[in-house]
């Protein structure tokens, strides 16, 4: 249901225009009175289509420029009494206002934006058809065609400047640098389908922005940037968001009447922290998405026009967000950087990324605040601040959610945790948990960990899809069938990125050691062997994604193409916090020789690009290869993790088949497992591929799995391997 609009009240803003409109319609009813006055048929409203030879040479006799004739002067008297009348009692009531101590509207706009009394006299001529139906009527009639409800720039000269042709100097009012339409106050409209010379003939029509709010003091942003201009008449920041140190620098700043640039990627914090600069300043905040803007092929420059020109009317501060579009090679645009340094009060210029102004000559100090990603401690308060503490944290929580480990796995934006929580509660909503009425609130449902991971993930950066493989953990630690020293390694791991925050953050190893907050891997073994398992064990344990990608369809033969593919990846994973499992990693690894060519020097600068992409990365990056040989020392040595997965023995290759059969698939009690483990030296791969394929054709005969089921799948997995088939083995 919309909200019932508020009627403003009658305020002495209001009175001031209704007394500069009496004046109006003086200035009225004397150009009607002017226009009688012309001899002959003059104005007769056929004139538009027929002038006869009288009418001809009267116009004839008139100078260049002249306009309307003026009124003789004992008709003009009249007037001229009238129009001093009225302004003694404008002069008058604004004298009063003033002592008052009451700033009117049309005298703000006119101090703010340098408007005289013909601008000002223009713009309210402009604006009357808006406000009155009967101004349109008589703005028709005195152009001599009813269908022209707005003045042109000819009858605006007629009515506020002597007859003569020193009026036409007065078009300086009407280009585009002059403060009516550089604000955007008004705009020419040339008349549609009719073809004749423009300047004097254009109709001006007002901003219906600047109308509403010189008439009610209302703000209405302009009707194309309604969803993109947004004004905080009362800012009410979350003060909870912002860490002590922002608040502190947001204090110091609100002092200044600066240019202020928030850069990083926490956009959330980087609102609350201009609310939070406004309020401190008791101003309203209008901010601007630059971004949004683009989309829809709007000017930004005209957008950014007219949120300056806005927020100097209201008294605003102003905030650009998504200032990073304007960037041209990451550098601002220089006429939009000239556009916002000279705005004369705060404001406040928003992006992702740091950039430097250049090529601009400017008086105003710049002043930086950087919103990183929000670190272990902070992410810990924000959890718990938004489970618990916002007004909408209505759900029953379990005893045991872990906001520790979800901090430590999850590196989010403060809006992203915000989100998260409230889809963490969406989910719990939706399933069909049974709990006891003791231990749910009134919509039964607990808020548990799973919700919570789930929410995660799906927060996380979802285009990364679109570059590589999601795959869905199906497995777990009892599926992995490794020696010992393998799965503690692998645990080792999960340790690892679950206390990296506490380690590298808390602990400030990382600052001392300039460690990476990333951890690396290597898992090498034949193919089967459980690389790609073990991958998604680690994932489920985690709670993260976990995207796979073939690094031999990254490679090309083209210089620098390998690079930006490996750069769209990373690029992409850099908020997704997913576990990026490349695949195939010896299509790119090779021995390291000696440079004999450009390939070969190329081939170098690969490598070396990945591993500094792998270093950079936050997340958990996996090489894997079959061939461990053609891996690089030195490379290896830069990893934090090899993990070797060798070929099962028979023992570990009938601990495989028991583990790979599902528990629903139909089995022949005399299903020899164990034979099968000595017959057959394959890997965990195969064997999958084999339970598969006889399960298909026990499906297909509607038995149960039988050794036959199994011989024949095996031969045929054999045979894919190109491995000779000895009939013997095959025999029951």
């Amino acid at each position: 249901m919309k909200a019932t609009p508020t009627i403003p009240p009658v305020d002495a803003s209001f009175q001031h225009l209704q007394l500069e409109m009496s004046r109006v319609d003086i200035l009225l009813h004397r150009q009607i009175q002017r226009q009688q006055q012309e001899a002959g048929e003059i104005n007769n409203m056929l004139q538009r289509y027929h002038l006869s030879d009288a009418q001809a040479y009267a116009l004839l006799q008139r100078p260049f420029g002249y306009g309307s004739p003026a009124l003789n002067e004992e008709a003009d008297r009249p007037y001229h009494d009238a129009l001093l009348q009225i302004e003694q009692q404008i002069a008058s009531f604004v004298t009063e206002a003033e002592a008052q101590g009451t700033e009117l509207r049309l005298h703000r706009l006119a101090g703010l934006l340098g408007l005289n009394r013909f601008a000002l006299d223009a713009l309210l001529l402009s604006m009357a058809p808006a406000l009155d139906v009967r101004y349109g009527k008589l703005y028709g009639f005195l152009q001599d065609d009813l269908t022209q409800r707005h003045p042109s720039i000819n009858l605006i000269l007629d009515l506020l400047c002597p007859s003569g042709p020193q009026r036409l100097l007065h078009l300086a009012y009407f280009n585009e640098t002059s403060p009516l339409l550089q604000y955007r106050l008004v705009e020419r409209i040339a008349e549609s389908g009719v073809s004749r010379p423009r300047l004097i003939n254009d109709a001006i029509c007002a901003d219906d922005t600047i109308v509403t709010w010189l008439l009610s003091g209302q703000y209405r942003p302009p009707a194309h940037l309604k969803h993109h201009l947004v004004l905080h008449a009362n800012p009410q920041p979350q003060i909870a968001l912002l860490t002590p140190a922002i608040q502190k620098a947001i204090a110091r700043l609100s002092q200044e009447n600066a240019m202020l640039a928030f850069y990083g990627p926490d956009d959330l914090c980087q609102q609350q922290a201009a609310l939070l600069l406004a309020a401190a300043q008791q101003r309203p905040l209008l901010t601007l998405s630059l971004d949004t803007v683009q989309q829809i092929e709007a000017n930004p420059a005209d957008a950014i026009n007219l949120a300056l020109r806005d927020a100097r009317l209201i008294n605003a501060v102003p905030c650009l967000n998504g200032w990073e579009s304007s960037f041209v090679e990451g550098i601002p645009a220089s006429a939009l950087l000239a556009q916002v340094s000279h705005h004369p009060g705060t404001i406040i210029l928003c992006s992702r990324a740091r950039w430097q102004p250049q090529q601009l000559d400017r008086a105003r100090r710049l002043y930086w605040t950087q919103f990183p990603l929000p670190d272990y401690a902070q992410r810990q308060r924000l959890l718990r601040h938004f489970l618990y503490d916002e007004a909408s944290a209505q759900d029953a929580v379990a005893p045991d959610i872990d906001l520790d480990g979800l901090a430590g796995q999850f590196i989010l934006t403060t809006g992203q945790l915000r989100d998260m929580i409230h889809t963490a509660r969406d989910i719990a909503a939706q399933r069909d948990e049974a709990v006891s009425p003791e231990e749910a609130t009134q919509n039964g449902r607990f808020l548990q960990n799973a919700h919570l991971f789930a929410a995660a993930r799906a927060h996380s950066n979802p285009r990364l899809s679109n570059l590589a493989r999601k795959l869905t953990p199906r497995y777990a630690w009892q599926d992995l069938v490794l020696p010992r020293d393998q799965i503690t390694l692998l645990r080792e791991m999960v340790d690892t990125v679950r206390s990296r925050s506490l380690v590298l953050e808390q602990w400030g190893v990382g600052g001392k050691l300039a460690a990476s907050a990333g951890v690396t891997a290597l898992f090498f073994g034949q193919p089967g062997t459980g690389k790609t398992m073990a991958a998604e064990v680690i994932a489920g344990e985690l709670g993260l994604d976990l995207y796979k990608i073939d690094l031999s369809s990254l490679v090309s033969k083209y210089i620098g193409e390998t690079e930006k593919n490996l750069e769209r990846i990373f690029s992409e994973a850099e908020s997704s916090n997913a576990i990026l499992f490349f695949d195939e990693a010896d299509a790119i690894f090779g021995k390291r020789s000696e440079v004999k060519d450009a390939h070969d020097r190329y081939a170098n600068i690969e490598i070396s690009y990945l591993l500094q992409r792998m270093e950079s990365y936050n997340g958990v990056t996996i090489l894997s290869t079959n061939l461990r040989a053609n891996l690089d020392d030195a490379f290896t040595r830069r990893l934090q993790f090899a993990v070797d997965f060798p070929f099962p023995k028979a023992p570990d290759r009938l601990r495989i088949w028991q583990t790979l059969f599902p528990p629903n698939v139909p089995r022949d009690p005399n299903l020899d497992l164990g034979l099968l483990a000595d017959r057959f030296e394959i890997a965990g791969g195969n064997i999958r591929n084999i339970i598969v394929n006889a399960s298909y054709l026990a499906a297909t005969n509607g038995q149960v799995v039988t050794m036959e089921h199994i011989m024949h799948g095996t031969r045929r997995e054999l045979q894919k391997m190109g491995r000779l088939v000895n009939e013997r083995d095959l025999t029951i």
